[in-house]
């Protein structure tokens, strides 16, 4: 009765599991495709070749309405050509021979293994990112694909957890119960039956609970490992109120003037208060802030807004003579803007306000540089040279580092991971054209220039050579 009682309650448990499983496959085939299985399969099998914007040509073509370039032939002929293209130009296939005469005989990699099913989700995937329906971030940079927010699974994965944590159970009970009808058939005298707490403290139960716990522990530290050091959406409040809206955007200045480095060096450099004053000698107070922030550029260098001079022996005056100074200032303005007395508290609030953002346990005096926070940093085994991408590659700076003019506060918008930066570097086409850092490659400006290539990407000038980032 015992093992009857059982096999009845496991027959209703798997019933209802299976019913469960066979309504979501349902409604996940009336759904039509599985765009997440055919972006996994585009980065795992397309996107070495093809940019992942689906807009712009690689190694490969774009992408983007492949299926209405094929809209002469039957579907069959276009999955056969994503299978095995070279078969299709030796039949002598129309649109697959011109295709590969357009691409200069480059060779596609066949992948017979691919199903129906797996090849309308890539080209499902492939329509959603062209048209700007899945995956992409709307009015995004061209570069590298942003990686959209993942969906949380862990619900779903503690509860599969449960239910096989039951099944195990169940099944190891019913075993327990067949091995004694066993021992009883024989006429052998039966041991004791297991309790489930004695089944749950087996040296079985155990050894498969230490598995699980330290494949676990495994995925989570490789996980957390490989985000070590990533800061992506990185936003600190800085020292000083600074608004690249209001510099990069609404007054056009451009990036290079203020971060000059990144034009001649390895390093972008932050700017220094030199070239802060190139401006703010003239413009002494801001639209938003008044004397509030841009008095903390006067304070940190030497500067008497009041009589428009630099102040001599700067460095040695004590933090009462310069309060005065800085004081005399927020207060005169305020009077000149407003024609009446600043309010209680408000020139000593500016003040405080200036000695905080310009000291702390470091910088005991609101003389000297301003101690910007750096939000972009890379790991020390990693080399990057800005001159080398803005100089050469003509690389814009909101490739890496986001639409800058529309920041208030800057934060890092690019991940700039290792998987990142070669994305770039297999879709980023060479700038060869009047480009005299690029005169050495003679043998790609022949093949440009007879027709036989249309573009060098940075992958086949080297690009992706381990020494170039880790020398």
């Amino acid at each position: 009765m015992n093992n009857r009682f059982w096999l009845k309650r496991l027959s209703i448990f798997l019933s209802t599991f299976l019913l469960t499983a066979t309504l979501i496959a349902q409604e996940d085939a009336a759904a039509g495709l599985d765009l997440d299985a055919g972006k996994a399969l585009f980065r795992s099998q397309c996107a070495t070749c093809h940019a992942t914007n689906m807009k712009t040509d690689a190694t490969g073509p774009a992408l983007g309405g492949v299926e209405e370039r094929w809209v002469d032939y039957p579907q069959e002929d276009l999955y056969s050509w994503i299978r095995n293209s070279q078969a299709m130009v030796t039949a002598g296939h129309p649109r697959g021979t011109a295709l590969f005469e357009e691409w200069n005989g480059s060779i596609m990699t066949p992948f017979l293994n691919l199903t129906d099913e797996q090849i309308a989700n890539i080209l499902g995937y492939i329509d959603g990112v062209y048209n700007e329906t899945y995956g992409v971030v709307p009015g995004g940079p061209i570069g590298p694909e942003v990686e959209e927010e993942k969906p949380d699974n862990t619900l779903l994965f503690v509860v599969l957890a449960a239910i096989l944590a039951i099944l195990a159970v169940i099944l190891a009970r019913i075993i327990s119960n067949l091995n004694y009808m066993v021992e009883v058939r024989e006429g052998a005298t039966p041991g004791p039956r297991k309790t489930l707490v004695e089944i749950l403290t087996s040296k079985g139960i155990i050894a498969f609970v230490i598995f699980t716990l330290v494949v676990l522990g495994g995925y989570t530290t490789v996980n957390n490992a490989i985000s070590l050091g990533r800061q992506q959406g990185y936003q600190p409040e800085q020292p000083i109120k600074f608004s690249h809206a209001t510099h990069a955007g609404l007054n056009k200045i451009d990036c290079n003037y203020c971060h000059d480095g990144a034009r001649r060096s390895k390093h972008s450099v932050i700017p220094s208060t030199n070239t802060c004053m190139n401006c703010h000698r003239a413009i002494k107070e801001g639209t938003t802030y008044g004397t509030a922030e841009i008095t903390k550029i006067f304070a940190s260098i030497g500067y008497d807004p009041s009589t428009d001079s630099y102040i001599s022996d700067y460095e040695n005056m004590s933090q009462s003579d310069i309060e005065d100074i800085y004081k005399k200032w927020i207060a005169d303005t305020y009077v000149r803007n407003n024609n009446t007395a600043p309010p209680g508290g408000f020139v000593e609030g500016q003040w405080n306000d200036i000695v905080s953002s310009l000291t702390n346990e470091n910088k005991t005096k609101v003389q000297g540089p301003i101690e910007w926070i750096r939000i972009h940093n890379l790991p020390d085994h990693a080399y990057f040279n800005h001159a080398q991408h803005v100089t050469v590659g003509k690389v814009e700076c909101q490739t890496c580092h986001g639409p800058v003019e529309e920041m208030e506060v800057v934060e890092q918008y690019s991940p700039l991971s290792m998987g990142w930066c070669i994305n770039c570097h297999r879709q980023t086409e060479v700038q060869f054209k009047d480009n005299d850092y690029y005169k050495a490659y003679t043998k790609y400006h022949e093949e440009i220039a007879n027709g036989q290539r249309t573009k060098v990407t940075v992958e086949e000038i080297g690009g992706l050579e381990c020494q170039k980032c880790h020398y």
